[in-house]
């Protein structure tokens, strides 16, 4: 039964990966750059994407082990290996899952080219994220029980996982306030179908060599689940159509927030670009279906056994620490945060063009190649993650941009990833992947993503490109 408890443990636990674009980051060829920064170069008359179509993506790591350790058909006992991860983790590793899709996407010039009256995209896309760190205490406590551990304080803290699904409207403007300088802002409404957080938890179980007993064991638990959006489907009298009520939920249907993005693109000289941007500062009030779980307490024993045994009953021990630690539900309203990713980047950009019909964008149709560095960090329940790249981006044909990456972060140290965009005449379609040296064993990576999306971009006549 414990390997069982601890196995779901791990499961439960597998959650959200860094939500990095580096390979979009900064690729201007792809209307949904502007997601990741407001303020980027992106100079067409209009686009719109193909709907459900338009931006698609999906990121998958850990930190701590992989699959193959898990699962690998090597002869090893599952349990050892099982034994194996868990004593291999640290409460700082985080495991991961995050998914987008984008519903609909566009945007349009303000006024002509002379005019210079900004640019606007709007668009609504879906996204669920399942972050988590390694609940090392806790698997230790479930695989092995505090027989062997006297004197250890189990650290009920190591317990933070969170994990939503959100719809997300947005609006941006972004415009050329001189040559050299872009500003750029995103709006956005959020709407949570559903959510669950744990992420302020404390506490501890210790036990130790009794001075009157053979031993003391000392519970202080200060446990709380936050749930919204969930209540409704476990109701026993729920008789609903799930599919419908979820949909319904992600459509504004659920608990709402609002958020914004900011940007901007500098050039101190024509062929140097400097960026950066905040994506997501933004928080959501949760007050539909609320649910709220509590384990708060102190328990102590003392006693010949430290299995909540003071003489008696096992059923009277069990209401004794029932008692002491109650399983308490609430109904009270909470707010979450959105997790904010900053970004910053540096380009220098070479190679002069001879051709006319460049289908780039900004600074970049004077250049067929550039080389940079990207710096990447999100907010996490405990301390920032960080992402450090670096990039090679050249125009492989007049219609053809491509993307080359090398990203150092947790997950890996040999992290490359390529992007391709393409225009078929007005039709633009863009692939990405990262961490391609992986794709040979998939079940040995620890990070994976891929992005694609189909767009329809209409040049501005009057641009000199």
């Amino acid at each position: 039964m414990r390997k069982t408890y601890l196995f779901l443990l791990l499961l439960v636990s597998i959650s959200c990966l860094a939500q990095n674009k580096q390979v979009l980051y900064n690729f201007t060829s792809v209307p949904q750059s502007l997601l990741v920064n407001p303020g980027a170069d992106f100079k067409y008359q209009y686009y719109f994407g193909v709907p459900m179509l338009s931006g698609v993506s999906a990121n998958m790591g850990s930190t701590g082990f992989s699959a193959y350790d898990l699962f690998a058909n090597n002869g090893v006992d599952f349990n050892t290996k099982l034994r194996d991860v868990v004593f291999s983790t640290t409460r700082k590793d985080h495991l991961a899952l995050n998914e987008q899709l984008e519903i609909f996407n566009g945007g349009f010039k303000l006024g002509d080219w002379f005019e210079n009256k900004g640019y606007i995209s709007f668009g609504m896309y879906q996204e669920f994220d399942f972050w988590s760190y390694m609940p090392k205490d806790l698997a230790i406590l479930a695989l092995d029980g505090n027989k062997d551990y006297i004197g250890k304080v189990f650290n009920l803290g190591d317990l933070s996982v969170k994990s939503e699904v959100v719809s997300v409207l947005h609006v941006g403007y972004h415009k050329n306030v001189s040559e050299k300088l872009i500003l750029g802002a995103r709006a956005k409404i959020y709407s949570s179908a559903f959510n669950a957080t744990s992420t302020k938890n404390s506490g501890y179980i210790y036990t130790i060599p009794g001075t009157t007993t053979a031993y003391e064991q000392l519970i202080y638990s200060r446990l709380r689940l936050n749930t919204s959006g969930i209540a409704q489907f476990t109701a026993e009298d729920y008789d609903g159509d799930i599919a419908r009520d979820i949909r319904k939920k992600a459509l504004f249907g659920g608990d709402l927030g609002l958020g914004f993005d900011v940007g901007f693109t500098y050039y101190p000289q024509k062929n140097m670009q400097l960026t950066a941007s905040i994506i997501d500062v933004g928080f959501i009030k949760h007050s539909k279906n609320v649910e709220n779980y509590t384990y708060e307490g102190f328990y102590k024993y003392e006693g010949m056994n430290p299995n909540f045994s003071t003489g008696g009953s096992v059923e009277n021990v069990y209401d004794e620490f029932k008692n002491a630690i109650p399983l308490d539900t609430l109904y009270t309203k909470y707010t979450t945060w959105r997790p904010t990713k900053l970004n910053a980047s540096y380009q220098y950009s070479f190679g002069t063009r001879r051709d006319e019909d460049c289908v780039c964008t900004g600074q970049d149709k004077e250049y067929k190649n550039a080389v940079g560095a990207q710096l990447f960090m999100m907010s996490t329940p405990r301390t920032p993650i960080t992402a450090l790249t670096a990039y090679y981006r050249r125009s492989v044909f007049n219609k053809m941009q491509m993307k080359a990456t090398y990203t150092l972060d947790s997950y890996s140290s040999k992290n490359i990833g390529l992007g391709l965009s393409a225009d078929l005449g007005k039709f633009n379609m863009y692939f990405m992947a990262d961490n391609l040296l992986e794709y040979k064993d998939l079940s040995k990576a620890n990070s994976l993503s891929f992005q694609f999306g189909f767009n329809f971009i209409f040049k501005d006549s009057n641009e000199p490109y």
